[in-house]
């Protein structure tokens, strides 16, 4: 869900609003990362994954694809549903954020990971969004935590049990490599 200029402006409005919806709650927010993870997926494979009710995994994914981040892959029974990329940059006063797959999927982590939810209590989504991109940047090895705490004005502590709890985030999203020498390096610097 790119956005371009060639799009109607009620089209990113609607659009903008339904990922609104997602970043305020969690539990859509987590429906829309399983299914963004594991694509085709049925509504039962939704109830089992995400330990919902009947009634409730269908008023979810119903909402889903009402707002246009869900689709329809399957229309035969079972149905089979997937979720829709999201890239929408948005700009808050003087910061820009992009929502991405990530970034809801660390939000519908806000259910089941104290420490995200008190983040997100305390600087908000954008705050969230702004961790996530040092998270990125400290698992390539770019950034540290107090760099971080000093560049966002919090704790080390602070900025640590963040980026610790956004870091399995980042390794479902982004491809990390492994820091460190590989035995390749070792073998060649043997040789001389």
């Amino acid at each position: 869900m790119s956005r371009t200029s060639k799009r109607a402006d009620g089209d990113i409005v609607r659009d903008f609003l339904s990922v609104a919806d997602l970043l305020e709650e969690p539990q859509l927010a987590q429906l829309y990362a399983y299914l963004a993870r594991e694509e085709e997926k049925t509504v039962r494979d939704v109830m089992e994954a995400l330990n919902l009710a009947q009634g409730t995994a269908y008023t979810y994914v119903n909402r889903l694809v009402d707002a246009g981040v869900v689709e329809v892959t399957r229309d035969e029974q079972p149905r089979t549903y997937t979720a829709r990329e999201v890239d929408l940059t948005v700009t808050a006063g003087e910061h820009e954020y992009t929502i991405t797959p990530a970034l809801i999927d660390a939000v519908g982590r806000r259910e089941t990971d104290d420490d995200i939810d008190t983040y997100i209590d305390r600087h908000g989504v954008a705050g969230l969004a702004t961790a996530l991109t040092y998270a990125v940047a400290r698992e390539r090895g770019e950034v540290t935590h107090r760099l971080m705490a000093k560049d966002l004005d919090i704790s080390p502590l602070a900025a640590e049990i963040v980026l610790q709890a956004l870091r399995p985030v980042v390794h479902e999203y982004d491809e990390i490599e492994e820091s460190g020498a590989s035995l390749d390096d070792i073998e060649i610097a043997d040789e001389t």
